[in-house]
């Protein structure tokens, strides 16, 4: 299979890629490319960021928030994670089939003495246990199929970004599937790199390297790059996309108790409440009409809430305590 190559590891690059290759190379054979990604949390198309992932930990780890342009759940890149994608010839949509898509990852993982099997509505299973999520997406007759490859993934790393309380919010979105996982380091010789694995699936794909590399022009990555800093980048596709959700949380704090109701669309707050035993003497209502229309972001926020006298509605209730309703 022809193939390109993609050093990059910014993941708003290589989510650009993956749209512009789908749609804007001229390319009568089937192609692939491997990639990886810094740390970063990837959202499914459809899904509502805010549910999907640990805002907290991925600011303080710096990880970064893409969506792509396919459905599915939220995964976590890191390092030690291999990423492919297939471009593919398609004359019938009703014929698609994520399973056969995945043969050939399959298969290479058995020439390297990995027996894996194709499994539920998108995953490849190791002894029963995830090493890969795959996700499709269709334009101008050709087929984007693009997955993971857990090969030695933080697995702490991947339960944290992704660990919400999934009785917090409640979404018009998708849900994430989460399921046990497995990395394939574990299944393959001692000493194996990522590089080596990388390698060896490169060669594999391309019928042993004797298939030719479609290079990218200039022109290719300047419109590339074009996507990936005004499209897949920006606030509004990450954050702004999300459907509609509620959000619902409570907690005791020294100044009392505060249960905040807040409905937000497009990423921006619509309407919100706090209601408890807090011991403030100005009407809270002036807070929350002040919140309208705010980007749902800790930041944004915190910006507001610091412009207020938050003492005279919330008594001892803090701006911290605040954010961590809404945010933590």
């Amino acid at each position: 299979m022809r193939y390109l190559k993609n050093p990059s590891t910014n993941p708003y690059f290589n989510l650009a890629l993956d749209e512009y290759a789908m749609k804007s190379i001229e390319c009568d054979e089937d192609f692939f490319f491997l990639w990886q990604n810094e740390p970063s949390v990837i959202i499914g198309k459809n899904q509502n960021t805010a549910e999907e992932i640990n805002q907290g930990f991925i600011d303080e780890r710096g990880i970064k928030v893409a969506r792509r342009v396919s459905g599915g759940g939220a995964v976590y890149h890191d390092f030690g994670n291999l990423n492919f994608t297939f471009v593919i010839n398609v004359d019938d949509p009703g014929k698609v089939n994520y399973k056969k898509y995945v043969q050939p990852i399959i298969d290479a993982l058995a020439s390297m003495g990995v027996s894996a099997e194709a499994s539920g509505r998108n995953d490849i299973l190791l002894d029963g246990l995830k090493i890969s999520g795959n996700a499709q997406r269709m334009a101008n007759g050709k087929l984007m199929h693009h997955g993971t490859l857990m090969f030695d993934v933080n697995v702490e790393d991947l339960v944290d970004a992704l660990n919400v309380s999934p009785d917090k919010i409640t979404s018009k979105g998708v849900k994430s599937v989460r399921s046990r996982v497995t990395n394939i380091k574990e299944h393959l010789p001692e000493g194996t790199t990522l590089q080596d694995f990388w390698d060896s699936l490169q060669y594999y794909l391309s019928n042993e390297g004797k298939d030719a590399e479609i290079v990218l022009t200039d022109a290719d990555l300047a419109k590339i790059e074009y996507e990936a800093v005004n499209r897949f980048g920006t606030w509004d596709w990450i954050y702004g996309y999300s459907p509609e959700f509620n959000l619902k949380n409570s907690n005791r704090f020294p100044g009392g108790k505060v249960e905040l109701l807040m409905d937000v669309n497009e990423g921006r707050i619509q309407s919100v409440r706090f209601i408890g035993d807090y011991l403030g003497v100005e009407d809270v209502a002036e807070v929350e009409a002040r919140l309208q229309g705010v980007r749902f972001h800790r930041a944004d926020v915190a910006a507001v809430l610091s412009g207020l006298e938050l003492k005279k509605y919330f008594g001892m209730i803090t701006q911290e305590e605040l954010l961590s309703l809404m945010f933590d």
